[in-house]
């Protein structure tokens, strides 16, 4: 079997919304990553934008084709937008915001992943990693992988939905390790999974993860009120019996 053969395939997957201002750094990082383009295939979902970012995304298909084995590119509008002026973590919005970003992610999932090894999130924002990124990821050997999303090197934790100790302890918090260290909760900027993991039945919640049903025949303990999104697949993966790793010591670097 030669090496090429043997190399692990990597879906990278990226969901985008309003990010055509961003899509230049995020197509330069894709370029310089060192990882053989033949064993990486790209997919994308964009969602409810007005800023032509599906416009653009189109125009740079050929340049992506050129990069990698296999690119796919999807729309799927979901009707949400937050009033104008509205940050995005206003607490009012959240359940709904972060419900539609489990659902962009998982429609991507479902439509994008083929046959490959490994499946890298990569949120649109983040604009610097270093060009080993794949490598490093893959060489932890572990089937969840979180990287330190930051803004600047050595400063505190960006992508707070990865955590541990409910919420107690960051990324930050857990520098100095040298190495992979178990947490609870993941947050998408960087993300790796086994493609396997995701085949059986890992995903992205949509709703509070963990909350009791009305309709269920048993009687069980309340669980309380349950994670969504990137952190609901953290404790969805607990459940399966998978374990969430960090890497507080290898930075990737988020837009400001």
């Amino acid at each position: 079997m030669t090496e090429q053969a043997s190399r692990p395939t990597v879906l990278i997957l990226t969901p985008a919304k309003d990010a055509a201002s961003s899509l230049s750094s995020y197509v330069r990082g894709l370029e310089h990553l060192s990882y053989s383009r033949e064993s990486i295939s790209l997919g994308m979902l964009e969602s409810d934008s007005v800023d032509g970012t599906f416009s653009h995304l189109q125009a740079l298909r050929p340049q992506l084709e050129q990069r990698f084995t296999r690119v796919c590119l999807f729309k799927r509008d979901f009707g949400f937008r937050l009033p104008p002026g509205v940050p995005r973590w206003t607490p009012t919005f959240q359940q709904v915001r972060r419900g539609i970003l489990a659902r962009s992610r998982n429609h991507l999932l479902m439509r994008a992943l083929d046959d490959e090894d490994w499946v890298l999130w990569l949120d649109v924002d983040v604009v610097d990693y270093p060009a080993d990124l794949v490598e490093m990821l893959l060489s932890v050997q572990r089937d969840i992988v979180h990287p330190h999303c930051v803004l600047d090197p050595g400063g505190g934790t960006f992508d707070r939905n990865a955590w541990r100790d409910k919420g107690r302890s960051l990324m930050s918090d857990l520098r100095g390790a040298g190495g992979p260290v178990r947490i609870d909760s993941v947050g998408g900027t960087v993300l790796l999974v086994r493609a396997d993991c995701h085949r059986d039945g890992l995903i992205f919640p949509p709703f509070p993860y963990g909350q009791p049903n009305p309709h269920i025949r048993d009687t069980h303990p309340v669980w309380g009120i349950g994670e969504m999104e990137t952190e609901g697949l953290g404790m969805m993966a607990y459940d399966m019996g998978l374990q969430c790793w960090g890497l507080p010591d290898y930075e990737v670097f988020h837009q400001k």
